[in-house]
């Protein structure tokens, strides 16, 4: 009788055993044709707690965490945007300041240059300008971020989809530059300047070059006017556009302002930009779910300002304070008088909260450029939010996959491991 039912566990062991390892085979087997590689700049675990008691409940992305990523740049443990990105992009670690190079200036193929050599349509997507460190990292090369005219060149005619900021990149600097813009309709791209000819675009075509402002797009919680797209928004453009490509699609989106409001130490702008970053990967996952053949793989590719949660020698969290916030620091800024004296009547009306005569006599003090940062630190010291830096720090951040192959994302990888997953992935060569 014991000999009968030993067998009869062994057996159940050895299919159960069976059907795990065949599962797993088969997930890893499965095809991906597209990948969607979503950037929140500046977003790590801190950010991500602060949001999550910002908004009161989990992030929609929060079961998709499958690991952590290593960010230093190849000359230092704290990376720059351009140093990060092209790590992400290229898979090989660069200096900071430098897009698609290497320390010596070798131009490095990316890996979305490899999926435009597979047959595949491309996009970038961003709040900043198109031609600004990260997206640049994915289909330009030059030996200095700065050099962004020569960015825009290069993206132009290798990237299918253009959706950002940046608009004065692409126009000429001297009379011996040319127009970038009438390049790109030269080349087939069709181009748009606003949220409207965005959203009511229904054209075939399979190259768009939208530039939606000069230069970055306007802080979500700062916008009065609908002549800006949403971050999600855009990304339904590209997926519109690049799904037509029966070989597949490689696209890039990234979140660009959250970095923006760690470096001027602002909550208010970090929980909103989240929030529309949120709402673009929910776009995201439900065409991936439909799909079925997406790989969507979300991470920062740094953390700005090193956010704390609580501080200030309290054991407490209060960001909820900013939930009813209606602008940036920088626009409370813009609005105040010479004098400074409606300072008080601005932050309450903006904020909700009420100046001490302290901290009036500290934003008048400011220098003009520290305005913004005085206002922001009252703010988080209100909201027990602490900063430790006006630039990066080299801490971790954290990866999230979803779809065929999101499994080879586990772990503690270093940030040139994503871009070589992503190939195998593909299987392309890279």
């Amino acid at each position: 009788m014991q000999r009968r039912m030993f067998v009869k566990w062994i057996s159940v062991l050895i299919i159960v055993t069976f059907f795990q390892t065949s599962v797993g085979f088969a997930e890893y087997q499965e095809k991906v044709e597209n990948v969607i590689f979503m950037i929140p700049d500046g977003f790590s675990t801190s950010y991500a707690t602060n949001y999550r008691i910002f908004k009161g409940d989990n992030i929609s992305f929060d079961s998709l965490l499958v690991g952590m990523m290593k960010t230093n740049s190849a000359n230092s443990w704290v990376t720059d945007s351009a140093a990060a990105a092209t790590a992400m992009a290229t898979g090989v670690k660069t200096n900071n300041r430098m897009i698609g190079v290497s320390p010596k200036g070798q131009e490095l193929k990316t890996i979305l240059e490899a999926s435009k050599e597979a047959g595949k349509s491309t996009g970038l997507v961003t709040t900043v300008s198109i031609t600004d460190a990260t997206p640049a990292a994915f289909g330009a090369h030059v030996q200095s971020r700065k050099s962004e005219y020569d960015i825009a060149k290069q993206l132009v005619g290798k990237v299918d989809v253009l959706l950002g900021g940046g608009r004065s990149r692409f126009t000429p600097r001297s009379t011996e530059d040319e127009n970038v813009i009438e390049i790109a309709l030269s080349e087939g791209y069709r181009y748009m300047d606003n949220r409207k000819k965005l959203l009511n675009d229904s054209e075939t075509g399979t190259r768009v070059l939208g530039l939606f402002a000069e230069e970055e797009l306007t802080p979500v919680v700062d916008l009065q006017t609908d002549d800006q797209p949403s971050l999600a928004e855009m990304a339904t453009e590209a997926l519109r556009v690049l799904e037509k490509n029966e070989e597949g699609f490689f696209l890039m989106i990234e979140s660009g302002q959250i970095d923006r409001a760690g470096h001027v130490h602002d909550p208010v702008w970090a929980m909103n930009e989240i929030k529309a970053f949120e709402e673009a990967v929910n776009k995201v996952l439900e065409f991936a779910r439909q799909d079925q053949k997406t790989l969507v793989v979300i991470a920062g590719d740094h953390d700005t300002g090193g956010m704390s949660v609580g501080g200030y020698n309290e054991y407490v969290a209060n960001i909820e304070l900013v939930k009813e916030a209606k602008a940036t620091g920088n626009k409370i800024a813009s609005m105040l008088n010479k004098r400074r004296s409606n300072a008080k009547e601005l932050v309450k009306q903006y904020s909700g909260i009420t100046l001490t005569k302290k901290e009036e006599k500290e934003i008048k003090k400011a220098k003009k450029k520290e305005v913004a940062i005085v206002l922001n630190d009252i703010i988080s010291k209100r909201a027990y939010v602490g900063w430790n830096t006006h630039v990066h720090s080299g801490v971790d951040v954290p990866i999230y996959a979803y779809g065929p192959a999101s499994q080879n994302f586990r772990g503690h990888l270093d940030n040139t491991d994503l871009p070589k997953k992503i190939a195998e992935a593909l299987e392309i060569t890279f």
